[in-house]
């Protein structure tokens, strides 16, 4: 912000300075007995000019080296913040402004420290996930180079649970490529008219058989005889009704059941819900549950198997599209998950 250069201090410095030096002039001139006293009030006008003029150009030269000092000393300062347009005699103004500038670095200061903290959990988190499946399929491997290789029954069952060990690795690296290419803006949206109905259908064929091992129903709200038709990618949209009613499966209760209502929210817009009647959240990990890696029930969790990134895929692709995406859940009641899109026109 530009201030407005103020010249109070010079000012009244210079008539402190221009009422003095008069009187002096004054009393000189009386004791001298010297009769040329009309002169004073020309001698007080160049007096207050050119202390006026000097004080002025003296003192805003004086702030401003001790500003570029402070700049140069203090490396989280920005130099462009202050210019030589900025600064100011008022002193009071003056330090308002370094007032402000020094909480706007106490807010880039905190936010960094919140990165930070981020940082290292998710570093945490990826060395977590990506150890528990590697010593898997690293400690059958080696029972099995010790001698089991030779028992075909071991061999078989350690094989079987060392693929599910690579796979679990798979799932990971793969989700976590998704998201840097999302969080980088690589993933470019191929945007299309898109029959919702038509996609919740062939997610409902994919997980048709993982649903009926839980004797879980995959149903709509009602029955959708015309297509409802949206603007955005294909692949991306069934990727997130995938993972949405994946998961409502994974911890859905038995004999439970997973609804999709299909909503005209306004003019412009469809808000797609999924229902379903499981196990729910607490109120307290809503605000979370979006985030990499987290898990409501960590042993619960790995158990159900996945990456623990479906969510947070989930949320970035929703915001690539610039729409929204809303979570409501009850402990032991359900949960719904659900989000907008844009009417194809």
């Amino acid at each position: 912000m530009k201030l407005k250069k103020t010249y109070k201090f010079a000012g009244v410095t210079s008539l402190y300075i221009t009422l003095s030096l008069t009187l002096a002039m004054g009393v000189f001139l009386y004791i001298s007995e010297t009769k040329i006293y009309g002169y004073l009030a020309v001698f007080a006008l160049v007096t207050f000019v050119c202390s006026f003029l000097f004080i002025q150009n003296r003192v805003e030269r004086f702030i401003y080296k001790k500003i570029n000092k402070m700049q140069k000393e203090m490396s989280i300062l920005d130099a462009a913040s202050f210019g030589r347009a900025q600064i100011t005699t008022d002193m009071e103004t003056l330090t308002k402004q370094m007032g402000r500038f020094a909480q706007h670095k106490k807010l880039e200061i905190e936010t960094l420290k919140i990165r930070e903290s981020y940082r290292k959990e998710f570093l945490g988190n990826v060395s977590h996930e990506l150890k528990t499946p590697l010593f898997t399929v690293q400690g059958y491997i080696e029972t099995l180079l010790d001698g089991a290789v030779e028992d075909k029954n071991v061999r078989d069952k350690y094989l079987e649970r060392a693929n599910k060990g690579v796979e679990r690795l798979t799932y990971i690296v793969k989700d976590l490529d998704m998201i840097s290419k999302l969080e980088a803006g690589g993933l470019v949206l191929e945007k299309e008219s898109v029959n919702i109905v038509e996609l919740v259908n062939n997610v409902f064929d994919l997980l048709e058989m993982k649903a009926a091992k839980k004797n879980i129903s995959l149903i709509f709200d009602k029955n959708y005889k015309s297509a409802v038709f949206v603007n955005a990618d294909k692949e991306r949209i069934q990727q997130v009704l995938t993972n949405l009613i994946d998961n409502s499966i994974k911890y859905g209760k038995r004999e439970g059941t997973t609804e999709v209502r299909i909503e005209q929210l306004i003019k412009n817009k469809v808000i797609v819900r999924i229902t379903d009647n499981g196990i729910g959240l607490e109120k307290s990990k809503l605000t979370r549950i979006f985030e990499r890696f987290f898990r409501v029930d960590k042993s619960g969790s790995r158990k159900v198997g996945g990456s623990g990134l479906g969510l947070s895929i989930v949320k970035h692709i929703i915001d690539a599209h610039g729409e929204k995406i809303y979570v409501e859940s009850q402990l032991g009641i359900g949960s719904e998950f659900s989000f907008t899109l844009e009417n194809a026109k």
